[in-house]
């Protein structure tokens, strides 16, 4: 394997023990389950003989009601249990971790090493959460044994009593790079703006290009580094954005975070990017500071034109400008009546726009009408 140091960091800090709630529960979870159980898991600590009462009355529940979410956390091992009867105390369980290398040969495949290894290692979560973890895994790896030109890849799962966190590495030319080259972008920025949109693939005839939008979108935190640049998004956040780093690395590295407990379901992440009749891919949100890069500002049409490639191929697209503090009257024009007028069929909306922002927008809309 290639040097780590700068993935190992990464690691480190993803990899603290999170004082939240695991369940272990083969079920769907219940958004107020969720909440007693984070409870408990963050108080646990302070309150390791007398959770009980305090979960009751901070959650008002009955004391009964409170047992069984601490008997089902002991069950599912998110809890350690010592003692009997009134004298009862609790502490969150150890950290377990699981890694190994997978050299990439014609016959290593995804599903294999999901239902052979990964799903053994994650089989004590709840089903929606199993569900999520079963498509971004799956999705990940098979980018990588198709995409990488590396020859291994490399997985290590952190699981603690709050949370999993996934990471796969590969060694090969890095994503960023790979993209750039074989869509002749700018450069590797460019590449993170248009995996932001989705629906990007370099190989259209084997991949549809919605994997790692979609992943990125249901765990909490979804973090790509490869070469100079990283990628990243997380769940509920509107942006992407760009960190360069000072260091290169070599290859390609993917870190998943997801809460143990999370109430969260695959099926709501493509309803929310998907047509009312169906689970297409139709929706997209685009981070506009990706397309600016450093100190630039966004004045011109050949930067529109760069934020409006691929954007045809949904029928929703919503331009978020948050941190974007100004635009040119060009880069507007292009986008809210140039695009928006051969493109009637196709449905723009722009948010976190400052309004300064939105009187320029409205300008441009204005100008259809002379």
């Amino acid at each position: 394997m290639d040097s780590l140091s700068i993935n190992e960091k990464i690691v480190a800090a993803e990899l603290e023990v999170d004082k939240r709630p695991t369940l272990g529960c083969q079920t769907r979870v219940t958004t107020r389950g969720e909440y007693v159980r984070k409870f408990i898991v963050d108080n646990v600590g302070k309150h390791p003989s007398d959770i009980n009462s305090v979960t009751a009355l901070h959650c008002k529940i009955t004391r009964q009601a409170a047992n069984k979410h601490l008997r089902r956390l002991v069950v599912e091992k998110a809890l350690l249990e010592n003692g009997k009867t009134r004298h009862k105390s609790y502490r969150l369980a150890p950290l377990f971790t699981w890694m190994r290398n997978y050299p990439i040969t014609k016959d290593l495949a995804e599903d294999q090493i999901w239902s052979r290894d990964v799903s053994l290692a994650l089989n004590t979560l709840p089903q929606n959460v199993q569900n999520i973890w079963h498509y971004c895994f799956t999705e990940m790896f098979n980018n990588a044994i198709d995409h990488s030109g590396g020859s291994e890849i490399f997985v290590r799962i952190a699981k603690t009593a709050a949370t999993t966190q996934i990471m796969l590495k590969d060694n090969g030319v890095g994503i960023f790079r790979k993209i750039q080259s074989e869509l002749g972008l700018l450069d590797e920025r460019h590449a993170i703006l248009e995996l932001a949109k989705g629906k990007l693939t370099t190989d259209p005839t084997r991949h549809t290009g919605q994997g790692i939008f979609f992943s990125s979108r249901m765990v909490d935190s979804f973090d790509i580094l490869a070469g100079g640049a990283f990628f990243t998004h997380q769940f509920g956040a509107e942006n992407d954005w760009i960190l360069e780093v000072p260091e290169s690395t070599h290859g390609t590295a993917v870190f998943m975070k997801l809460n143990n407990h999370s109430s969260r379901s695959d099926a709501q992440i493509f309803r929310q990017y998907s047509s009312d009749d169906g689970y297409d891919f139709t929706k997209t949100i685009i981070p506009v500071r990706l397309a600016q890069y450093g100190e630039d500002k966004l004045i011109s049409r050949s930067q529109a034109k760069r934020l409006l490639s691929r954007v045809d191929l949904f029928k929703v697209v919503v331009f978020d400008f948050k941190e974007v503090e100004s635009i040119g009257q060009a880069f507007a024009d292009e986008i809210f009546r140039v695009f928006e007028r051969s493109h009637p069929d196709i449905e723009l909306t722009a948010i976190h726009a400052n309004p300064g922002i939105q009187q320029i927008i409205h300008s441009a809309r204005n100008l259809w009408d002379t």
